[in-house]
């Protein structure tokens, strides 16, 4: 019965009843069955009976939605919490409600937001670079009701947001996701004090718990001062009791057995020694990749590329998919979309992720990065219209590239 015909049959009932005093409490009882208190009482039993909702999990080695629907994430990481000015870059130039339309409507669905845990509630960690003539709301903010502010306007936008902690401390990062600054116990903590605070909040989907392990991070050697699988099962099983809802995302380091990938992008190690949450569904996997205008390998030189990528990407993340778990690569880019090494391989990467349905996060949005191309150019308002048909699968698969000699692997170090 709707809400409106069964506050009708109420009144008319109490009206029936004679005014007596102890008719007349059955007549209060019945006029405080109003349309409001049913509303509000539905309302709550929706929300109850539709928990997961907006939020996504892993099936069979795809991203779905609380419905089963397949979802593919598209994205961007817009930077600088992470960095020296504790503000998002370009704020200085332009209102960050109007950068916001423009990720959204160029047709990204999801924001990467990088920070450091000094970021959260460090008093020294004030924001600078921030026109608060362009910007006059977020005069005041700092910190976590700064990240707040991006977050909700986001979420009114329907963009999902993850949480990326890319560095312990501003513009500082070595080889493991703890410093003597920030210990592994903090490192937990804050991503804890994060799942609970935005816990409820559907726009914010997932944390990338660490950014890029490399260099002596170890995977599955089950030390505990270098295995990152040991580290992430431990943060992201911490997370998951403070918020089921969110997506555990997991990078790789960048050597295993002798075999050396990208920073964060090695994941081979994860075939033989998988990371075991208490959500099996809420992992996902999120290798970094970049081409040879960031460090020359020499899967780029060999004769037979670009056929040769898609077994490159296959052994270190891409079979990943067939034990089960989800990937969303969390960090890519290029310098150009044309013919060269760079735009072929940039768009034959594309090509490889939507033919397997993975989602990306392109690094940068900002064209502020050091080794990397942004999505928008020097002025931070015109976008890279090839970049982008590109990212979006707008551009056609590359041809074969011509045949390359031989080259020297550089160190596999990402600008993002």
């Amino acid at each position: 019965m709707h809400l409106h015909a069964l506050w009708r049959s109420s009144k008319a009932r109490c009206l029936r009843a004679t005014f007596t005093l102890a008719l007349l409490a059955t007549l209060v009882g019945c006029s405080y069955s109003n349309p409001l208190s049913h509303r509000g009482a539905s309302q709550a039993t929706h929300r109850a009976a539709n928990s997961d909702e907006g939020y996504l999990r892993g099936v069979a080695g795809k991203l779905v939605d609380s419905a089963g629907r397949p979802v593919r994430l598209i994205g961007v990481s817009w930077f600088g919490f992470e960095t020296g000015s504790c503000a998002l870059h370009g704020l200085s130039v332009r209102n960050w409600r109007d950068m916001l339309d423009q990720i959204h409507g160029v047709g990204f669905n999801v924001l990467r937001l990088p920070f450091s845990n000094q970021f959260l509630d460090d008093p020294t960690c004030a924001p600078t670079g921030i026109d608060y003539i362009k910007n006059p709301d977020l005069k005041g903010l700092k910190g976590l009701a700064l990240l707040d502010r991006i977050v909700d306007g986001a979420a009114r936008r329907g963009l999902k947001v993850i949480l990326d902690r890319h560095s312990p401390s501003p513009d500082v990062r070595g080889d493991f996701w703890y410093t003597e600054q920030v210990p592994e116990s903090r490192w937990i903590d804050d991503w804890v004090m994060l799942a609970r605070h935005y816990r409820g909040n559907r726009a914010v989907i997932g944390a990338d718990i660490a950014n890029e392990p490399h260099g002596a991070a170890t995977w599955g050697d089950g030390k505990p001062a270098t295995d990152w699988r040991l580290a992430a099962e431990g943060a992201g099983n911490a997370i998951l009791a403070a918020n089921p809802h969110w997506l555990i995302l997991v990078q790789g380091i960048q050597y295993f057995s002798g075999d050396q990938y990208w920073w964060g992008g090695q994941l081979r190690g994860a075939t033989l020694y998988p990371v075991h949450l208490s959500h099996p569904d809420k992992l996902v996997y999120s290798p970094h990749d970049y081409g040879p205008s960031v460090s020359w390998q020499v899967w780029f030189g060999a004769r037979d590329f670009p056929q040769n990528l898609p077994q490159v990407w296959d052994e270190h993340w891409g079979n990943l998919t067939q034990q089960g778990t989800p990937l969303l690569i969390g960090e890519f880019s290029g310098r150009s979309v044309g013919a060269d090494h760079e735009g072929v391989w940039q768009r034959t990467l594309m090509s490889y992720l939507s033919q397997r349905g993975i989602g990306a996060v392109y690094w940068a949005w900002n064209p502020d990065s050091a080794d990397t191309d942004g999505m928008l150019e020097a002025d931070w308002a015109t976008i890279n219209q090839p970049e982008l048909d590109v990212v979006l699968g707008r551009e056609p698969a590359p041809p074969a590239a011509a045949p390359a000699g031989s080259a020297t692997p550089g160190n596999a170090s990402p600008g993002g």
